[in-house]
């Protein structure tokens, strides 16, 4: 019994010093939470008296939703015609939205591959090697593509250029980072064995892991080309191309419906964007584990 009871005592002893060591992580989550809003300025009494204002400006956006008014033709002010007159052009600029997006991600892709391999610890050329060339793609992804857009579209002028140039800038930063992490975690046996029998560093990369890796480096390129297609969007702010200049302009000139039509169709392309390539990533993936 005298056993049982120390037992016990230990027990409760432990469980207490648990809930201590809860409450004070509590105490002090609550106090950074509360610290951070006070810096940000992030007040209750803001949020409330803003609330009622972004139903209102989304009021705006919408066209009239009275069935005679919605069906009537391209003159009449809150019908659908209306609302999407100039849909020939904004579709025009979607595509090119996402044809910014894709030659931005397979050109970053393009790059990250060659720099994740020697920025894989497991494959590095010493410390000094991997030590630069993660150093390397934290400088590139370390910097918003937003900033790289403004600092291009003032090398290279207003156009679509700055935005691929900035959006791959970043991709080469953020997908080589994912290889790298991919790479560390590939089975060594087919590199040792490729080592064995004299082959050299290029071959060991090309035999004994890329065919390991490629599934979820397909899966991470397809993921990002998602994040680039919003991207490509936000970076037009700044004259960068795209639909997003087009954005830009109607938001200046308080044109609400056309804002309206145009976020809609964003949020339309970019789900589908994202359908398809959630199904590719699950073929890629699901074809490399049969």
């Amino acid at each position: 019994m005298t056993d049982v009871a120390a037992t016990e005592a230990a027990f409760q002893t432990r469980r207490r010093a648990r809930r201590i060591s809860g409450l004070s992580a509590g105490f002090v989550l609550i106090a950074a939470l509360l610290l951070a809003a006070w810096v940000s300025e992030a007040y209750p009494s803001s949020l409330i008296a803003g609330a009622p204002r972004i139903g209102e400006y989304f009021g705006k956006l919408l066209p009239d939703l009275r069935l005679p008014l919605l069906l009537a033709g391209t003159q009449a002010q809150g019908s659908l015609a209306y609302w999407m007159y100039r849909l020939d052009i904004w579709l025009w600029l979607l595509f090119e939205t996402s044809q910014m997006a894709a030659l931005a991600t397979l050109s970053g892709a393009a790059v990250a591959l060659l720099l994740c391999f020697p920025a894989a610890r497991n494959l590095a050329l010493g410390r000094s090697s991997y030590f630069f060339f993660r150093r390397a793609l934290e400088l590139f992804r370390c910097v918003p593509d937003i900033v790289y857009a403004l600092i291009l579209v003032w090398t290279f002028g207003v156009g679509p250029l700055a935005g691929i140039l900035a959006i791959a800038l970043h991709t080469v930063g953020a997908l080589g980072k994912l290889f790298a992490e991919v790479v560390e975690n590939a089975d060594m046996g087919p590199w040792d064995a490729i080592r064995a029998t004299g082959g050299n560093w290029a071959k060991c990369v090309r035999f004994g892991i890329l065919p390991q890796v490629v599934p979820n480096f397909l899966s991470y390129v397809l993921l990002r080309f998602e994040t680039n297609v919003r991207g490509a969007t936000v970076i037009g702010f700044v004259g960068a191309g795209g639909i997003g200049q087009e954005l830009y302009a109607v938001i200046s000139f308080n044109y609400y419906q056309e804002v309206g039509a145009i976020i809609v169709l964003i949020i339309l392309t970019v789900s589908a964007i994202d359908l398809t390539s959630e199904k590719l990533r699950r073929r890629a993936i699901g074809g490399a584990m049969r």
